[in-house]
């Protein structure tokens, strides 16, 4: 069997997949854990060499390559903060949105199942593939286009047997692209984005939950850049944040955690990691290259605002009181005028 690269989130960082790529075997398997793109300053390039690879890698879906598929599909606005006009105004755009949709949730082979984002706990690696081969057969679908515009939004966000169809594919697209935090019983928290030390006794980290069944295989995921590289023995976090000026990982697949190849490069900044999410617009923080330097920019522009802020009522309250002046000296004069008339 060949050698098998996992790879974290690119998400349209094709300079620094390129830098990765040369390191690693020229005739290595590759496996992508979603996200090829958005966000990132080149995301057609990058899916086109994705796409150039053939059946040396393998992909599964993220929510930004959800999101792409939504918005040319017509049922999405685009976000301020997309990066998917060079792919949605490409000559060969149907060809490439046709490539997208045909790729899969989930992908399990050599003891390692790939997701974009988590499992549920009360999911074994079959009931993965199955709920995710049912997701599939409907964005490769004639009608994929009225499927995607039913399934965004956050319910249900538990599993239970007997779901409606569109529920219970909403919830597996939810779970596999989108999941970080759940509580033992399964339910998915959407609000928590922060890394594994933000866990309450209520809400852990989705591969921490007790009785996970899926706690005897190794699963692979991306999309959680706060979380950061994560290796254990049947657990791969690879999102290490490459758009944030984090770094872009691949890890060789092996049976045992002491076999695996850690592979790494430090990737240039090229968005801001307090930029605004979904699209809304924030006010300006100055250009750092490193995520710490933005935290004090964001600080600093923070307590800048504050100070404004402060001036701005400050400046309210003297033009009010030189307006009560104002009005108590024409007083006097106002009522002599109407004594007069």
């Amino acid at each position: 069997m060949r050698d098998i690269y996992a790879i974290g989130d690119l998400q349209g960082c094709q300079t620094s997949f390129e830098e990765l790529l040369a390191l690693l075997p020229q005739d290595a398997d590759l496996w992508l854990a979603g996200d090829l793109i958005n966000r990132g300053p080149r995301s057609l390039d990058t899916l086109r060499q994705v796409i150039a690879l053939g059946d040396r890698v393998s992909v599964v879906l993220g929510n930004h390559d959800l999101h792409l598929l939504a918005v040319a599909a017509g049922v999405r606005q685009a976000h301020g903060s997309d990066t998917l006009d060079d792919i949605l105004n490409a000559p060969d755009r149907d060809a490439l949105i046709d490539w997208v949709r045909h790729r899969p949730l989930a992908h399990f082979a050599h003891g390692h199942l790939m997701v974009h984002a988590g499992v549920l706990p009360q999911w074994d690696a079959e009931q993965v593939i199955t709920l995710a081969r049912d997701v599939e057969s409907q964005l490769r679908g004639p009608d994929w286009q009225t499927f995607l515009s039913r399934m965004f939004g956050n319910q249900p966000d538990q599993w239970r047997e007997g779901l409606a169809d569109d529920d219970r594919r909403r919830l597996t697209i939810n779970a596999l692209t989108r999941l970080r935090f759940c509580t033992a019983d399964g339910r998915i928290d959407f609000k928590l984005k922060e890394g594994a030390d933000a866990a309450t006794d209520d809400l852990k980290p989705w591969f921490e939950a007790p009785n996970r069944r899926t706690a005897d295989i190794t699963v692979v995921f991306g999309h959680w850049s706060a979380l950061g590289l994560v290796m254990r023995e049947h657990v791969l976090g690879l999102d290490t944040g490459c758009v944030w000026g984090g770094q872009l990982t691949a890890v060789k697949l092996a049976d045992s955690p002491a076999q695996r190849d850690l592979i790494q490069i430090d990737c240039p900044q090229v968005r801001d990691p307090f930029g605004s999410a979904e699209g809304k617009k924030r006010g300006k923080i100055k250009k750092a290259e490193k995520a710490e330097d933005a935290f004090k920019a964001a600080k600093e522009e923070k307590l800048g605002k504050s100070v404004r802020k402060l001036e701005k009522i400050g400046k309210s309250a003297a033009k009010s009181s030189k307006a009560e002046k104002i009005d108590k000296n024409d007083k006097p004069e106002k009522a002599a005028k109407r004594k007069e008339a």
